[in-house]
């Protein structure tokens, strides 16, 4: 009686089990929406704030800006080096790797200053520096003094300024929003690739020859220094806050 017991009463609680657990699973996909739907609101509000903030999207720009001369110099090197010029893939080569040292050579002198200066001074320094570079390369292009020579000291000048200027500027306008640091990264990434792709086939539209490279190196941290005198202002800039490194007890 016991087992014939047992037997008539399984198939009656299974049902009942799985009534229950299909209730209770109903509402996760609605949760679930939610719970998307809230995360995508605060991006967007995240997105409000960053873009509501003068100073960062300032630094944000001057980032941009110094890519695109980094970007026009690498989509007309090319050109100018062996087309207007006529040297051939060596020396090509060579010449566009020395580019790279002085660029390698600005971002390696960044913490050699910063150790005296705050990165607001080095950032104006720098845009200082790679905005006359500009101006001299636009001359030194326009007139075709000094021939390729001429053309290199003002456009190293350049890369070296770009060197120091883009690991500051960056770090100026993260520091603005440590408690929002991804969605400012992300933001920031977007922007300064977005200008930069968009700076490149200007030198090609312009004649892809040396005065159309000079000429959007030039506009490009020209531009840089006036978004950093007239909206960033650095004198302004606090320095950036290091979170405090816990000590072993």
């Amino acid at each position: 009686m016991r087992c014939a017991s047992r037997r008539a009463w399984a198939p009656r609680r299974a049902p009942s089990w799985r009534w229950r657990s299909s209730a209770t699973s109903t509402p996760a996909g609605p949760r679930r929406q939610r719970r998307r739907s809230a995360r995508i609101g605060r991006t967007l509000r995240t997105y409000g704030q960053l873009l509501r903030d003068g100073t960062f999207v300032g630094l944000v720009l001057v980032a941009g800006l110094v890519m695109a001369a980094l970007f026009a110099y690498v989509s007309g090197s090319s050109f100018v080096y062996q087309q207007q010029f006529g040297l051939d893939q060596q020396q090509f080569g060579l010449l566009f790797g020395a580019g790279a040292f002085w660029l390698i050579a600005g971002t390696q002198l960044n913490p050699v200053l910063l150790r005296r200066f705050a990165p607001g001074q080095i950032l104006l320094a720098a845009i200082l520096t790679g905005a006359f570079s500009g101006m001299a390369l636009v001359g030194v292009a326009a007139s075709g003094l000094g021939g390729l020579p001429g053309l290199l000291a003002p456009l190293w000048g350049v890369l070296a300024a770009g060197g120091v200027a883009l690991p500051n500027a960056p770090a100026l306008a993260l520091s603005r929003h440590g408690e929002a640091a991804g969605t400012a990264a992300a933001l920031l990434g977007a922007v300064q690739f977005g200008i930069g792709a968009a700076a490149s086939p200007l030198v090609g539209i312009l004649g892809n020859d040396a005065t159309a490279m000079g000429a959007v190196v030039g506009a490009a941290v020209v531009l840089a220094l006036f978004v950093l005198l007239t909206v960033v202002r650095p004198w302004r800039l606090t320095e950036p806050q290091q979170d405090p490194v816990p000590v072993a007890r």
